[in-house]
């Protein structure tokens, strides 16, 4: 009687972003030998985001590839291969170059940004998401340019904190009446406005951009007057959607956000199909609702969950052996000159706390729920984010008062 060959088991891991990228590696790290397929939509070698808006865009480094030995994990690299389509019953996903058949596949493709509408094709109008994108703006950066950003979220700040470190002349316009609005609450954002003329830079807001022409954009500002502002380039940073169009017709569970609904070990509705970072929503028991989370310590960790996931029903061991995946969201940006770190989700806090007076140099906001810390942001006080976040992860109360005190360490508020 002759033996029957074993098959390997195949994991096919579409995007090759940070959240697909450390998906392979923690495959390897936690014992998976069957093949590991990467494929990504950029042709170049798998790389960090972060670093696009900061050194890579002034040119203080030519690129932020990620220090993975691919070859030695036994990793496939599939670069420059756009994923087009999904077919579960068939277990395979559609690409520009054919089907890759897998045994599991594991959805990591991020988010695109929004553009701005009626400017597709503008000369002179730009994103920043990819390595490409940096170098074109970096080549702006270098001459000075005039910039108008449209946005003022996390990545117009950011953007327009390295466009005025280059020395160009830097207008943010901004729909809403503070920066920041669809993030944080309006008495925290409040004291951002004046970072922007602090350094330089103008920020209109309550203005609506009407329409983007080679060489200015044309707006209608808070008191209903239609402006004009002269601009060399126009960089738009509106926020991301899950990118997720390709899974049409795959019957892929999406939320209302457009991100692949996952459990809480990151497998989605579709049999051997699990999603992880941007282009995936959650639910966490600690905050009793559904997240979504695009930053980068949340396509760091949520990898490992999944590695974990894989290599368990490989096993044949039950889900239930994985931890649930209920991170504290944290993430940082680097603005104007300040180091603002967050951590937790501050949607079903009761208290606002300030730490610090917000025209100082350095604050935090903690929020509460019972008196038990949900989330903070931190300006300048990392030693604040670090035991506050702790804090959120033990769950434990605190004193108001002395928590709102900022000569008193986090840790020693605890009650």
């Amino acid at each position: 009687m002759s033996e029957q060959k074993q098959v390997p088991h195949r994991v096919v891991i579409a995007g090759a972003g940070m959240a697909g990228v450390q998906t392979a590696v923690a495959l390897r790290e936690q014992g998976f030998t069957g093949p590991v397929t990467l494929i990504g939509a950029e042709p170049h070698q798998p790389y960090d985001r972060p670093p696009l808006s900061k050194a890579v865009l002034l040119g203080k480094a030519e690129d932020s590839a990620f220090d993975v030995d691919f070859e030695s994990l036994g990793v496939e690299l599939r670069l420059g291969v756009e994923v087009t389509g999904l077919r579960p019953d068939a277990h395979e996903v559609d690409t520009e170059a054919g089907p890759v058949p897998y045994d599991t596949l594991v959805v990591a493709t991020g988010a695109h940004p929004l553009t701005l509408p009626g400017s597709e094709g503008v000369p002179g109008v730009h994103l920043l998401r990819t390595l490409d994108d940096a170098a074109r703006l970096g080549t702006v950066l270098a001459r000075r340019h005039d910039i108008v950003v449209v946005g003022a979220g996390w990545i117009g700040a950011e953007f327009a904190t390295a466009a005025r470190e280059a020395g160009c002349a830097v207008t943010v316009v901004e729909a809403a009446d503070r920066p920041l609005a669809g993030a944080l609450p309006a008495e925290v954002t409040a004291p951002m406005a004046g970072w922007y003329a602090d350094s330089g830079a103008e920020l209109r807001l309550a203005a609506r951009v009407d329409r983007v022409e080679e060489g200015r954009v044309v707006l209608t500002d808070a008191d209903g007057r239609t402006v004009e502002l002269a601009a060399d380039a126009v960089v738009v940073g509106i926020g991301a959607r899950p990118a997720t169009a390709w899974l049409a017709g795959s019957g892929a569970s999406l939320d209302p956000s457009g991100a692949l609904s996952a459990d809480d070990r990151l497998r989605t509705s579709l049999p051997d199909v699990y999603a992880v970072g941007d282009c995936a929503s959650f639910p966490s028991a600690r905050y009793g609702e559904r997240l979504l989370v695009h930053h980068w310590d949340n396509a760091l960790q949520g990898p490992r969950t999944v590695a974990a996931a894989i290599v368990a029903e490989v096993a044949g061991a039950p889900a239930s052996t994985v931890p649930a995946y209920d991170p504290v969201p944290y993430f940082w940006s680097e603005q104007f000159g300040r180091f603002v770190q967050y951590a937790g989700h501050h949607g079903a806090a009761d208290t606002l706390l300030w730490r610090g007076h917000p025209a100082e140099p350095a604050w935090t906001v903690l929020w509460l729920r019972d008196d038990v810390p949900v989330a903070l942001l931190a300006v300048g006080r990392p030693r604040d984010l670090a035991q506050g976040r702790r804090l959120v992860e033990q769950r434990a109360a605190v004193d108001p008062a002395r928590a709102a005190d900022p000569s008193v360490p986090l840790k020693a508020a605890v009650r």
